[in-house]
């Protein structure tokens, strides 16, 4: 049975992922973006371009202890739920990339495209940093939830960081602040998708 509070946050959910398609135009190039092609809504189009669209897909909440075995600490309640009832490609929606949420039983595929650089991955998690995405277009700043501002809801601050300072520099420097909580991050996307 559904909680109250887990009907809240699909209706927000919905929205949400609504917004995808108003942000981005979800065409991609099935060799460019191999995920995107698993939900394919047509044919590959005169330039190879297919489109999709994102997935409602109930996982079972027993399918995330997989994943926390392998992180430090549990998502934010709404992100914990938004893996749970959907699943889509990588998404940019303006202001940050939603890394992609691949089809399966689990979350393998998911855990794959957060930790997909180790680079950034074995620097990001010791420094408290939760990546979940990145900067929107082309670049390359890792999107993360900040595991030191972490509350008792489990709510976190979700933060941009220099990607050339690791790499380069092999330091940790957040370079933006992009919400105080998942759930503002969220609003603040549906907000600027109802803007468009």
């Amino acid at each position: 049975m559904t909680s109250p509070a887990d009907l809240r946050r699909d209706v927000l959910l919905a929205h949400y992922v609504a917004s995808f398609e108003k942000l981005e135009e979800l065409r991609a190039h099935p060799t460019t973006n191999p995920i995107a092609n698993t939900f394919a809504i047509s044919e590959p189009d005169e330039w190879g371009q297919i489109a999709w669209r994102p997935r409602r897909a109930e996982t079972k909440s027993e399918s995330l202890e997989s994943l926390y075995a392998k992180l430090p600490a549990r998502f934010p309640p709404l992100f914990e739920r938004l893996l749970l009832t959907f699943r889509w490609a990588e998404v940019d929606l303006k202001t940050y990339t939603l890394m992609a949420n691949p089809l399966g039983s689990d979350f393998q595929g998911f855990f794959a495209e957060i930790s997909r650089d180790p680079g950034l991955w074995e620097t990001l998690l010791p420094a408290g940093y939760l990546r979940f995405g990145k900067g929107p277009d082309i670049d390359y700043d890792p999107v993360c939830f900040d595991m030191n501002s972490r509350k008792k809801s489990r709510e976190m601050r979700v933060v941009k960081i220099d990607h050339e300072e690791i790499l380069c520099n092999y330091r940790v420097k957040v370079v933006a602040e992009l919400a105080p909580s998942f759930e503002a991050l969220v609003q603040s996307t549906i907000d600027l998708a109802n803007r468009k």
